[in-house]
């Protein structure tokens, strides 16, 4: 084996994988290969590698998608419990499917990183919520959607993935921090793409903090060459690609109709939105239909609202999807039954007959008002802008998807449909303005 091997931070991951086979010794036995084929230290990039050091306490990967976070999270999470390092974990995702997809069961969750490992293959419990491994450590499993299960559990590491997605995102936070108490070094890791929430610029900014950062580019030997392909021809040089792909923090769009901070400045973070809605005079769900159709055509806008006796608007949640209409629809009427609504308000320009047509076809009870667009979309939203500014519309948690369209479309320039701020439009107009003959309402 070389002596003078290349300096592996600068080596693209297709290089490393070269410079690792060259590196493999002849001769290796089946046992002495198959734990090279299980040895991360090995394989990985560098900055895919557990921080040295002892004086940090959170692991921030804060970059783009695909770049390798949950393999490199999945690894650190293994070599923990194979140490005896660390045996009481709890991990959190945006979703309990997302925590099953991604961190547990997907191509580079925990039991695909120790499916190696003989002699301490984790087991599964969906049931439970838990894995455990033979050497009797074990991760419990949570949801950022049900931020109060983690009241209880104590851990002494812990996982957390997507938080710039999670609805309920400092709610969650503080409940899996104030679980992780066990032990003498309680560790954490956090893989994400980046969003500008203060929140989390707050916690990156900790001297205890480590923060890597990478690009979708960093591991595209790794990665399909049609996808990334197609990544480079439709968002190099876009601010999705810049966010999605480079793992870049974006700030406020100059000409957008909403900034970061009047959202952030109003937000409330102390309750969940059932929470909240127990406190509303009314509550719609407001549907902005698709002027497309297709697998390649526009989500359709599916936003809920309310409004309390002091005028206060509130977005509760953002149902927005992109799906046939008796799938779209179903989702409409979920939320109008979940939250108790007493309308549904749909914009009637692209297929508003064929709306309340879908949705009387599978319930014919849901009251339904239709809304007319005789304005351009940012004259409809300008007056619900004006109630943001005043500190009257308070999102409940984080709703990262809709918060994006508002802060970044501009009206002339975007290319695209921003049908969840039109939702979200509708819904407030409905509650919050007073109607006139100029607005178009019927």
């Amino acid at each position: 084996m070389s002596s003078a091997l290349p300096d592996l931070s600068t080596l693209s991951s297709a290089d490393l994988i070269r410079q690792r086979l060259v590196e493999i010794p002849t001769g290796l036995t089946d046992d002495d290969a198959y734990a090279l084929l299980h040895d991360w230290s090995f394989w990985a990039r560098p900055n895919q590698m557990l921080p040295p050091g002892d004086d940090w306490n959170i692991w921030y990967w804060d970059t783009g998608r695909g770049f390798g976070k949950t393999r490199g999270a999945s690894e650190c999470l293994r070599r923990w419990i194979n140490d005896g390092t660390y045996t009481r974990i709890n991990i959190v995702a945006r979703t309990a499917r997302d925590a099953r997809d991604t961190m547990i069961e997907g191509e580079s969750g925990i039991l695909a990183v120790c499916a190696g490992d003989i002699g301490n293959i984790p087991t599964y419990n969906p049931a439970k919520l838990s894995i455990t491994w033979p050497n009797g450590a074990k991760c419990l499993i949570f949801s950022a959607k049900e931020p109060d299960q983690l009241r209880g559990p104590q851990c002494e590491a812990w996982w957390a993935d997507e938080v710039a997605s999670w609805q309920y995102l400092e709610k969650t936070w503080h409940n899996l921090i104030f679980g992780a108490r066990l032990g003498a070094h309680v560790r954490g890791i956090v893989t994400t793409t980046p969003r500008p929430l203060k929140f989390l610029k707050a916690i990156k900014e900790r001297s205890t903090t480590v923060v890597t950062r990478g690009t979708t580019y960093d591991n595209e030997a790794n990665l399909s060459p049609v996808a990334m392909q197609g990544y480079r021809d439709s968002y190099e040089g876009t601010r999705i690609g810049r966010q999605e792909l480079y793992g870049e923090t974006l700030e406020d769009v100059e000409g957008a109709l909403w900034s970061r901070d009047i959202i952030e400045n109003w937000r409330v973070n102390d309750k969940d939105a059932h929470e909240v809605a127990e406190t509303l005079r009314r509550i719609v769900v407001a549907v902005d239909p698709s002027g497309s159709s297709g697998a390649t055509g526009d989500a359709i806008g599916i936003v809920v609202a309310g409004v309390d006796a002091g005028g206060h608007g509130y977005i509760l949640e953002d149902k927005t999807l992109l799906a046939s209409p008796e799938k779209w629809a179903s989702a409409a009427i979920d939320a109008f039954d979940r939250w108790g609504a007493d309308k549904l308000i749909y914009e009637q320009n692209f297929g508003g007959d064929m709306v309340r047509a879908v949705i009387a076809a599978i319930d014919k009870t849901i009251p339904m008002k239709a809304v007319h667009a005789s304005r351009g979309k940012k004259a409809r939203a300008e007056p619900v802008v004006a109630k943001y500014e005043q500190g009257m519309v308070h999102h409940v948690g984080n709703l990262g998807k809709l918060e994006d369209e508002m802060c970044t479309w501009i009206d002339g320039e975007s290319s695209w449909s921003p049908n969840r701020m039109d939702a979200a439009v509708w819904g407030l107009t409905e509650l919050m303005l007073k109607k006139s003959a100029s607005w178009g309402i019927m």
